[in-house]
């Protein structure tokens, strides 16, 4: 049976003056193969693609204030600012009705409707330390058009899939964006212990050597 090795690849800091297409190229071209799969953590794919705001910029509205403390000191949306950046996105009504639609849902025993709810953007915004310097200090949205992404990265690497993930410490491991004939979710679980490093590790990207064969067998 065939195993997946994962190979986290140390990069600089990646920026919204660079082109992830590019960069991922740069640092794994003589690493990958036909047969592997490269992934790529969503938040630098959302930096390159400058979907970052700085808490500074907003403003900070009463209903923003109010809903934010409904949710779990450890999530993203449960500061101020955290909760606007998504209201601005998402609409602010439409977070707030999701959120109260959320509350009864537990209440009857049916989870997740928050986040099914109150927008794409709900379940991807990281807050200020949600990433790596300097962006540490920015909240950062989701990436834009993540298929559209992973499609052009295997068209550009010649490997046999590529993903973007969102994975934290915290066991949650979930896939942005896939491309066509991969099993997302068994990549999830082969991430689950969050191998990149979006702090001083610079590892924001992971190859995921001999997938093909490992799906095949699963």
């Amino acid at each position: 049976m065939a195993d997946v090795e994962i190979i986290p690849v140390p990069t600089r800091i990646l920026t919204e003056r660079d082109d992830i297409i590019d960069q991922v190229e740069k640092y794994t071209k003589d690493k990958i193969g036909e047969n592997d799969v490269i992934s790529v953590a969503e938040s630098v794919v959302a930096i390159t693609q400058g979907r970052v705001v700085r808490p500074e910029d907003l403003t900070i509205s009463p209903v923003a204030q109010l809903c934010c403390r409904f949710i779990p000191d450890y999530g993203s949306l449960a500061s101020p600012h955290g909760m606007q950046s998504l209201m601005d996105v998402e609409g602010t009504w439409r977070v707030a009705f999701a959120l109260l639609a959320g509350f009864f849902g537990k209440l009857i025993g049916q989870g997740g409707l928050f986040y099914k709810w109150g927008g794409e953007q709900t379940a991807l915004i990281d807050d200020v330390t949600g990433t790596m310097p300097p962006y540490d200090k920015s909240i950062v949205y989701g990436p834009k058009d993540p298929q559209n992404v992973v499609k052009r990265l295997k068209e550009r690497l010649g490997c046999f899939g590529a993903i973007i993930a969102d994975v934290n410490d915290l066991k949650r491991s979930r896939i942005v964006g896939v491309t066509d004939g991969m099993n997302g979710q068994l990549a999830a679980n082969l991430l689950i212990d969050n191998p990149f490093g979006n702090a001083s590790q610079k590892t924001p990207i992971c190859i995921l050597k001999n997938f093909r064969q490992y799906q095949e067998q699963h």
